[in-house]
C-alpha cells in the first residue's frame, strides 16, 4: 500500500529560484489556480446575463452570495455587509479547493491540506480584523481585552487570557481547516489501499475487498460534507471575528 502521506507532497512543476528563494510553480499552485479559474467561470456564467427570473447558474451564485450576506448580517449587523465581497471570496475559494481535491483519477491536489495555505487565508482575515478595529475605534480597540464588569483584582489575568485568545485566532482558524482536510484524505487513502490489498487474495477477493470499499464510499460522501462544512465554518468564524472589530463587546 502506498504511503498515505505521499498525496500531500509538493512537487515543482516549473522550478524557479530567485535570489536563493524557491519560487517554483508547484502542484499546489496549479490547483489553487484551477480553483480560482473554476470560481471565476462559475461566477461569470451565473452573472453574465442576469435575468429577473434567474436560471440555475444565476440562482446558485445569488444563493451563495446571499448566504454570506445573511451570515454577516446576523453576526456583525448591517455594517458588516460592506465586507461581504471579501468573506464571500474566501468562502468560495476554500470551498473550491476542498471539493476539487476530491476528484479521482486526475491527480487532484488539495491546497487546503497544507497549513501554509490555510494560515495565509487566516492571516488575511486576521489582518482585516485588525485594520477594521483600529480604523473604527482607534486605541479604544484594546477595550476588547477588558470585558465590562470584570472585578479589578482579576482584570490583569482576564486581559492576558483575552489577549492570548485573540492572538491564537489565526492559528486555530488555519489548523482547523488544515487538520480536517488532511485527516479525511489520509483515511480515504488508507481504506483505498485496503481495497487493493484485501481484494488481491486469490480466494474470495470480493468478500475481503468489499468491506473497505464500502467504507471508502461512505468516507467519500462524508468528505464531501466536510469540504462544504469547513468552508462554512471558516467563513462563519471570520464573521464572528469581524464582529469583534466592528462592535467590540
Amino acid at each position: 500500500m502506498a504511503n498515505p502521506m505521499e498525496q500531500f507532497s509538493i512537487e515543482p512543476i516549473v522550478p524557479l529560484d530567485v535570489a536563493g528563494q524557491d519560487l517554483s510553480f508547484t502542484n499546489s499552485s496549479l490547483w489553487m489556480l484551477i480553483a480560482m479559474l473554476v470560481v471565476a467561470a462559475f461566477l461569470y456564467i451565473g452573472t453574465a446575463k442576469p435575468q429577473l427570473v434567474p436560471g440555475r447558474a444565476q440562482a446558485a451564485v445569488e444563493y451563495l452570495y446571499d448566504f454570506i450576506r445573511d451570515m454577516l448580517r446576523e453576526n456583525v449587523g448591517k455594517e458588516g455587509l460592506k465586507y461581504a465581497p471579501l468573506i464571500f471570496s474566501v468562502f468560495i475559494f476554500v470551498l473550491a479547493c476542498n471539493l476539487l481535491g476530491l476528484i479521482p483519477f486526475v491527480g487532484a491536489f488539495t491546497p487546503t491540506s497544507h497549513i501554509a495555505v490555510t494560515f495565509g487565508l487566516a492571516a488575511i482575515v486576521f489582518a482585516l480584523v485588525l485594520i477594521v478595529g483600529f480604523a473604527k475605534h482607534g486605541l479604544h480597540f484594546f477595550s476588547l481585552f477588558l470585558p465590562e464588569g470584570t472585578p479589578i483584582f482579576v482584570l490583569p489575568l482576564v486581559a492576558a487570557i483575552e489577549f492570548l485568545s485573540f492572538l491564537s485566532r489565526p492559528f486555530t482558524l488555519a489548523i482547523r481547516l488544515f487538520a480536517n482536510m488532511t485527516a479525511g484524505h489520509v483515511l480515504l487513502k488508507v481504506f483505498g489501499g485496503f481495497v487493493v490489498a484485501l481484494g488481491s487474495f486469490e480466494a474470495l477477493p470480493y468478500v475481503f475487498g468489499i468491506i473497505p470499499l464500502t467504507v471508502n464510499v461512505a468516507l467519500t460522501a462524508l468528505e464531501l460534507l466536510i469540504a462544504v462544512v469547513q468552508a462554512y465554518v471558516f467563513a462563519l468564524l471570520a464573521s464572528i471575528y469581524l464582529n469583534d472589530a466592528v462592535n467590540l463587546h
